[in-house]
């Protein structure tokens, strides 16, 4: 009898062990995961839903370099990795236009505000500048430099009547389009086999036009950052018709459910900002001794 009794006591004494064991560590499963005794801290955080963003922009802001320069401390402050689509300004508006980018950095003003106004973006920034300038060859058998230094409709309209080769972009581009509009200030209907029709961006149509021997006009930091393997020289520069406007615009995310919205935000955020104008101005000064986009942002 007394060793029946003994047996039940050491039964119930484990048992009492076992639960107290259990009771003292209620959260073994969670300190094993983290590897702490520390109750683990929930961290309220925004995850990004999509952090691709297609950015459709001119042919002029790849070929100089600018874009390899901002970009990758753009994605490293805002986390968002950029689809850079290079085009002329009207195919880039296109594609805004088609809902096929998020943001668009561009430089045909005029063109930006219809797109605007046909609501098919939602508001244009002014971001960057820099200026049109016009090339030829060294051997400037027209003499622009001297009769026409800054005055880029008398150069187009000698260039002209001289029949000398000149290339277009021929690609509804900014730079295109602002041809166009030197062309016709000239009264000047350009066509013959003088005049070329590229179809091509601004680095292509300047290594066409050092080949043809001729004149094109170009935004000035694409030129600079391929002179020096051209045989071409500026002939003219400076005339206020010159002037050459950036702006940024996000598209209307209303053309598809794909348009990332928030991105675009952060894009022309990062862009206005401090640190952002702040790296558009130093963009080329090591290397060629001047900015080669003036920061503007207001």
């Amino acid at each position: 009898m007394k060793r029946r009794f003994r047996e039940l006591s050491l039964i119930f004494l484990l048992f009492l062990c076992i639960f107290a064991v259990a009771c003292s560590n209620p959260a073994t499963t969670t300190q094993e995961s983290n590897g702490s005794n520390v109750p683990s801290a929930t961290v309220e955080t925004t995850p990004i839903k999509n952090n691709v963003l297609i950015l459709s922009t001119t042919t002029s802001t790849e070929n100089s370099g600018l874009l390899d320069y901002i970009l990758p401390e753009f994605t490293e402050d805002t986390g968002y990795d950029v689809k850079v689509i290079a085009v002329g300004t009207g195919q880039a508006l296109k594609m805004g236009e088609d809902g096929d980018a998020d943001v668009l950095l561009v430089h045909a003003k005029a063109s930006e505000e219809e797109f605007i106004q046909a609501g098919h973006g939602m508001e244009r920034f002014d971001v960057m500048y820099n200026d049109f300038i016009l090339l030829g060859p060294t051997e400037d058998t027209l003499n622009l430099k001297q009769v026409a230094a800054n005055d880029i409709v008398k150069a187009f309209t000698l260039i002209a009547e001289g029949n000398k080769t000149f290339v277009s972009r021929g690609d509804d581009s900014g730079t295109h389009k602002m041809e166009l509009n030197l062309w016709k200030e000239g009264n000047v209907q350009p066509s013959g086999k003088w005049y070329v029709e590229a179809g091509q961006g601004m680095g292509a149509v300047i290594q066409m036009t050092n080949e043809l021997e001729g004149y094109t006009l170009t935004d000035r930091a694409t030129y600079l950052s391929m002179m020096n393997n051209l045989d071409l020289q500026i002939v003219v520069e400076g005339d206020t018709k010159l002037f050459n406007q950036y702006g940024v615009i996000a598209v209307h995310p209303g053309k598809n459910d794909k348009i990332n919205a928030d991105g675009a935000d952060a894009f022309i955020k990062w862009m206005l900002s401090d640190k952002g104008q702040q790296l558009i101005g130093e963009f080329g000064k090591a290397e060629f001794g001047q900015s080669l986009f003036i920061p503007n942002a207001k």
